[in-house]
């Protein structure tokens, strides 16, 4: 009911009245198309827009309203070359802002709004320049109404990640008119509120998501590159949080060459970020081995990175994985085992299944997950029931690696502990690892597995006497063995490209605890 009335005081002529305003002030500051390259896939082939029929963009009824929503955001401007007619750009400009004047849900949502402002103001070179008085003004004002329209929405706006653009596209206006109408300033009151309800105190994502931390860091640093460009004076909590969120970059990305598989990411490709970076003169630096209880152990060939942390608020944890305690073990550069990944769109029962702990190098207790989701309205799966880490130490010796954690996601429901200790020895090449659940009481017949998911790319086969299993990654071998318990090769699905999945193999234990206290060795060795 609430929705059905916004829309009708959306689309009202006093919402209308509202964001529209007189506009005394010509555009000042043209940022410069090359900023947005860390946020949009900028293609090495460029298009000129007199090879596509322009002149029916709004109109074309082919189009279907996913390809129309596209259009609407207006980042295809990035594709053009320079050799594109001014003219013909702005004719299709003109068009849509003639059938756009007033708020629609179709073309003025949130995030399509944002986007199209950044692009507008980002490629003036076809967008503006050498434009007629009236064309100008009209471009002038609708920039202006959509600026209006996101400030009026942006508390109600549920993204975080639209939150952002939506206060990066403000802050643009305010520094493109020289903050006629207190834009900049409202744009960074807004990203002081994001930032302080999104970010720890340690400067890093309450969600401990790594990927939106990465989203975080291109934003800010764009932001700052446009107070920079347009001489405007940089504010010192923007320089703070790129710090901060810099640190985490470092950690997860530069020190390590590789997406390490926890809490909603994904494999991805930030050499072109590096770059960015490079080009604009960051330089990164995280020397620890430890950031917000994620634990990563490295030297020239082995990476061993463990996720140690508790389970963020519910408000926070829309993309988590059910995956405490779970690691990956990387081997020059090649993964041998790897979580399995995260799926976000589309098929609800992938979703579900990659926030499980049976998708993680971790061990799960009755084919529950150490964490309970459920789904809400918009088919999201929330967290009911979080845990929380108890024991964390961390020793790192030239001879020797130990992480030792513990986590009570299995207390409520089952009255069990459970704590993982690893440890590498690193001129020997083998890593030994014991699993422990503890009770105060006789655990009764609890069945548990653990898992270790394998690269697709991985071939593995079982030995003839059953008690230990062969890896082969590209040219190294590695033997897997678990005396005490059985062990044995299953299927599974890898989802570390994001939204698509392929199969892979994983190797697991299983047993059952019946007893207070029960520790499941294993070992993998370098053959």
């Amino acid at each position: 009911m609430f929705d059905f009335i916004k829309q009708i005081y959306l689309n009202s002529i006093f919402y209308d009245k509202k964001i529209s305003s007189k506009i005394t002030t010509e555009l000042e500051y043209k940022s410069s198309s090359y900023l947005l390259s860390s946020i949009v896939k900028i293609g090495t082939k460029k298009f000129n827009i007199e090879n596509f029929l322009y002149d029916n963009f709004w109109t074309n009824k082919k189009l279907n309203q996913k390809q129309l929503q596209r259009l609407s955001n207006f980042y295809w401007l990035f594709s053009l070359d320079l050799k594109s007619s001014n003219e013909s750009v702005q004719m299709v400009i003109k068009n849509w802002i003639e059938k756009n004047y007033k708020y629609n849900s179709k073309n003025w949502d949130f995030e399509i709004t944002s986007k199209r402002i950044i692009s507008w103001l980002s490629n003036t070179q076809l967008t503006y320049d050498n434009g007629i008085d009236q064309y100008r003004k009209d471009f002038n004002s609708s920039i202006h109404k959509q600026t209006f329209h996101l400030i009026n929405q942006i508390d109600r706006e549920t993204k975080l990640k639209n939150k952002l653009r939506g206060v990066a596209a403000i802050i643009l206006v305010g520094l493109s008119y020289k903050d006629e109408k207190n834009f900049t300033s409202k744009g960074i009151e807004c990203l002081k509120k994001i930032i302080k309800y999104m970010f720890d105190n340690n400067g890093f994502l309450k969600s401990r998501n790594i990927k939106s931390s990465f989203f975080f860091l291109k934003y800010l640093i764009l932001i700052r590159e446009w107070f920079k460009e347009s001489q405007s004076e940089i504010p010192n909590f923007v320089d703070e949080n790129i710090f901060n969120l810099g640190q985490a970059y470092a950690f997860f990305w530069k020190n390590l060459k590789f997406d390490p598989l926890f809490n909603g990411n994904n494999n991805s490709n930030n050499q072109e970020f590096d770059n960015y970076l490079k080009r604009l003169g960051y330089l990164f630096k995280n020397n620890d081995y430890e950031f917000s209880n994620y634990v990563s152990l490295k030297d020239k060939k082995i990476n061993l990175i463990m996720d140690v942390g508790s389970s963020p608020n519910k408000k926070f944890a829309e993309e988590y994985q059910a995956g405490a305690l779970s690691f990956e073990f990387v081997s020059n550069g090649k993964k041998i085992f790897t979580n399995s990944g995260y799926y976000d769109e589309g098929n609800t029962k992938f979703r579900e299944i990659s926030k499980s702990s049976a998708m993680h190098n971790v061990l799960i207790v009755d084919d529950n997950s150490s964490c309970k989701f459920i789904k809400n309205s918009i088919s999201k799966f929330e967290i009911k029931d979080g845990l929380k880490t108890l024991r964390k130490s961390v020793n790192f010796e030239k001879d020797k690696w130990k992480v030792v954690a513990s986590h009570d996601g299995y207390l409520k429901k089952y009255n069990l502990i459970y704590e993982r200790e690893i440890q590498f020895f690193p001129k020997i090449n083998k890593l030994v690892g014991i699993d422990r659940l503890k009770s105060k009481e006789l655990i009764p017949n609890i069945k548990f597995d653990i898992r270790f998911h394998l690269d697709p790319v991985a071939k593995i086969m079982k030995t003839q006497d059953q008690k230990s299993i062969l890896i082969e990654m590209d040219t190294e071998g590695w033997r897997f063995i678990c005396d005490n318990h059985n062990i044995d090769i299953d299927n599974g699905l890898y989802f570390g490209n994001k939204n698509t999945y392929i199969e892979n193999q994983n190797i697991f234990i299983s047993g059952i605890a019946n007893e207070k206290n029960i520790n499941i060795k294993w070992e993998l060795n370098k053959i």
